[in-house]
């Protein structure tokens, strides 16, 4: 199991590609924030649709939160990173009011500094997901989290599992895993939205006319699945699952 500086140096290289990789990654993680974005404005307005305040724990380069700003949702938003070279991407963003180096594990924040905190694609990242959820509930009124569901049967295979180490998962999540990390931090689920990735990006690495074909025929598979039987679908292959988290009434 990674230790909190394995971590650390995992993002310090993910962050850390030459120009033209490094470009082709942020426009991967912009088309991603577009999606997760969302999520946290569907989610949030289950109970705090006009949040004054947003902290993203996990911030990465800033994108969602950039997209965020981009569509005047969240309020004053402020992000928490592990590694300093996303803290410098991030901080160049306009529209976000800072973002802020931590250990991963304590935020540097008073009790109900914050309408809404979100965790998007964080949890499987880090060796006790409860433990940070129920400190970002600590800080937060409400906790918008996401992640993508990995256990089923696509992700076992050999090339799929490597890839989950190599970008850093130490978790693999379902349904009912998730629900017992929010549970276990003291929450419940108030409201989910389940994603099996609309066609954008299933094409975004697809570079010739066979791959575009091969990924488009994939997403109309997976998106009719999901849509008529969704518990075989997340049997089968990974969707992203992101659940409003509350604290009990």
């Amino acid at each position: 199991m990674q230790d909190a500086a394995d971590l650390v140096r995992f993002y310090d290289e993910a962050y850390s590609h030459g120009p033209e990789l490094g470009a082709l990654y942020a426009r991967w993680r912009a088309l991603g924030a577009v999606g997760k974005a969302d999520h946290v404005v569907a989610l949030s307005a289950r109970a705090i649709p006009s949040p004054r305040s947003t902290l993203e724990i996990g911030c990465g380069d800033g994108a969602l939160l950039g997209e965020l700003s981009r569509r005047g949702f969240g309020g004053v938003l402020r992000g928490v990173e592990i590694t300093q070279a996303a803290v410098d991407v991030a901080c160049e963003r306009p529209g976000i009011e800072s973002v802020e180096l931590y250990d991963g594990l304590h935020l540097p924040a008073a009790d109900d500094a914050y309408d809404l905190g979100v965790i998007s694609h964080v949890l499987e990242h880090v060796p006790d997901p409860a433990v940070l959820l129920a400190e970002a509930a600590r800080v937060c009124r409400a906790v918008v989290i996401e992640v993508p569901l990995e256990e089923n049967w696509s992700a076992r295979r050999a090339h799929k599992r490597e890839h989950a180490v190599e970008v850093g998962h130490l978790q693999r999540l379902d349904r009912e895993a998730i629900r017992r990390v929010v549970d276990s931090a003291g929450l419940h689920v108030g409201a989910e939205i389940e994603d099996p990735l609309p066609l954008r990006v299933h094409l975004f690495f697809a570079e010739t006319a066979y791959a575009r074909a091969s990924a488009t025929a994939k997403w109309a598979v997976r998106a009719s699945l999901h849509r008529v039987a969704p518990s075989l679908a997340r049997r089968l292959f990974t969707v992203h699952y992101a659940a409003l988290c509350l604290r009990p009434v």
